[in-house]
């Protein structure tokens, strides 16, 4: 999620029609270029090995996980940062691009478990997250409504659920169906809350940053769909 105080530009929402429909269009453009050069990635490390190798030092190291959560978060702010610079393009692209390798490698270990012992779970999460963002995006343009509101649940909802996360990390308790399906929950607010933003707090030639905080939504939605699967599955 990103919470983005903007003071330069033109607010989408404010902006003649034509410009408003090419910035959604390229903010969306920027989403699916985002998701494929993500699944490439993911299925290059799966296939090559790199996926399996990574699981094995995650498992055989107490600090590992820590270590890579803790750098996912310092990248993910730096790529955020990025993205919202105003200077220099290539920046923007930049932050965007260094958030979809850090999103590849936070997933690599949940989808070659996944892909190893629970086939078809993928596919699944896969639909079921489609259909999912594509009923909250209808509800967030068609209600026109500013969702800005849900910026401190949302902000709550993370804290309690990186505490949850570092807690079954120390204390070695598994998260399961309750929580997989709270996260899902949590993930849908965020995609109502970056929707709204993109009309009713972006600029007009923010739509790298806008697809950033998109991708950012959708993945964690995905993420814990694939984790609410297989754990139906039983292949957690």
């Amino acid at each position: 999620m990103s919470y983005l105080d903007m003071s330069s530009g033109q607010v989408v929402a404010h902006a003649p029609a034509s410009e408003r429909t090419a910035f959604i269009r390229r903010t969306y453009l920027h989403l699916a270029g985002a998701i494929a050069v993500f699944a490439t990635l993911e299925s290059f490390f799966i296939t090559s090995g790199i996926a399996a190798k990574f699981v094995s030092v995650l498992s055989n190291s107490g600090m590992g996980w820590f270590l890579v959560l803790g750098a996912f978060m310092g990248v993910s702010y730096v790529a955020d940062k990025w993205a919202r610079s105003e200077v220099s393009p290539q920046m923007q692209y930049a932050g965007l691009g260094l958030f979809i390798v850090a999103e590849a490698i936070i997933f690599m270990p949940l989808l070659y478990m996944a892909a190893t012992f629970a086939p078809g779970v993928i596919s699944q999460a896969g639909v079921a997250t489609v259909a999912l963002v594509a009923g909250l995006t209808f509800t967030a343009f068609s209600t026109k409504k500013d969702f800005s509101f849900l910026a401190p649940a949302l902000a709550i909802g993370g804290m309690v659920a990186l505490g949850m996360i570092v807690a079954s990390m120390i204390f070695g308790f598994t998260l399961g169906l309750v929580f997989a399906g709270a996260m899902v929950i949590l993930a849908a607010g965020s995609i109502l809350y970056t929707t709204s933003n993109m009309i009713h707090h972006y600029h007009t030639g923010q739509h790298v940053a806008a697809s950033l905080g998109l991708f950012s939504s959708v993945g964690l939605m995905f993420y814990y769909l694939v984790f609410f699967f297989m754990n139906l599955a039983g292949g957690d």
